[in-house]
């Protein structure tokens, strides 16, 4: 965010960037899977793995929180 406390052109294109990058992982797990290719699978789990864990500590960095929805008991 800038320092006015807006959301700025920067922050959305490394935002969009980084949901490029999951969404391209995270299709190389589909195909892993698909395919039965466990060697691969669990190359790209780590890979997807890691970039969710990029954009989540990218959304933290900038002070949003990640919802956990409450379950009713």
């Amino acid at each position: 965010m800038s320092e006015a406390g807006h959301l700025d052109e920067r922050f959305f294109k490394r935002y969009r960037a980084l949901l490029d990058a999951e969404d391209t992982a995270f299709d190389e797990l589909e195909h892993a899977y698909e395919d039965g290719d466990r060697a691969h699978f669990e190359q790209d789990l780590s890979t997807w793995r890691l970039e969710l864990e990029r954009r989540t500590a990218f959304l933290d960095r900038h002070g949003f929180v990640p919802f956990a929805p409450s379950v009713a008991t």
